[in-house]
């Protein structure tokens, strides 16, 4: 169990959800995959969506990356101001489905942690496939929720590795797009590693051609 007072710095290991830091942090792309069978529509409208226990760093990595996905003229809506994910709870498939449903939400942008390490040690980039149940958006969010959302499943370490994906929830339960994982070493910062970590996101997913500016 960790303590409160070491509460932010464990936020920030666990979202890296999506960041890179100031300081001696440094983040790292470490490999990136299109679905070449995802449908090339655009959207319009973003969830930006973290699954951490921790309500306060969840947040921040929501509102961080819905305020830079705004800047690049899309309409972006941050989990935390439509989703009620209190600790403890049963996750509610409905519940989720029919906010995204009623917010007119095309695609989802969502992060999780994968693992933290003690040892800061370099993992070369590979290539990777999803596993079955990223296929869809749903399918993914109705497995990772109940490992995410589960007590001790964080701990404070020096190197912590996000996964990413990008859903169109226009079709079907939710078409896997994109995804990306990023390992980040010795975050300490936490607002700047978030705000580095989704800028860094974002840019790859222009550089992969699923996210572009302009696109309102």
């Amino acid at each position: 169990m960790t303590s409160h007072h070491s509460t932010p710095r464990l936020f920030l290991l666990t979202l890296l959800l999506l960041y890179g830091g100031q300081g001696s942090a440094k983040s790292k792309l470490i490999t990136s995959w299109r679905n070449p069978e995802a449908p090339s529509a655009q959207f319009h409208r973003v969830l930006a969506l973290g699954l951490s226990q921790k309500t306060a760093v969840r947040a921040d990595f929501e509102d961080a990356l819905a305020t830079q996905l705004g800047g690049l003229g899309l309409t972006a809506i941050a989990g935390n101001t439509i989703l009620l994910r209190p600790e403890g709870t049963q996750l509610d498939m409905n519940y989720l489905k029919g906010q995204i449903r009623d917010n007119k939400i095309e695609a989802v942008i969502v992060s999780r942690l994968l693992k933290i390490e003690n040892k800061v040690t370099y993992v070369p980039g590979q290539p990777i496939m999803p596993y079955p149940y990223y296929g869809t958006f749903y399918g993914y969010y109705q497995t990772v929720y109940p490992i995410v959302y589960t007590p001790d499943y964080l701990r404070e370490e020096k190197k912590v590795r996000i996964e990413t994906n990008l859903y169109l929830v226009t079709e079907g339960e939710g078409v896997l797009v994109w995804t990306g994982v990023t390992d980040t070493f010795d975050p300490n910062k936490l607002h700047k590693a978030i705000n580095q970590l989704v800028k860094l996101l974002l840019k790859q997913m222009q550089t992969d051609g699923v996210l572009s500016e302009g696109t309102t």
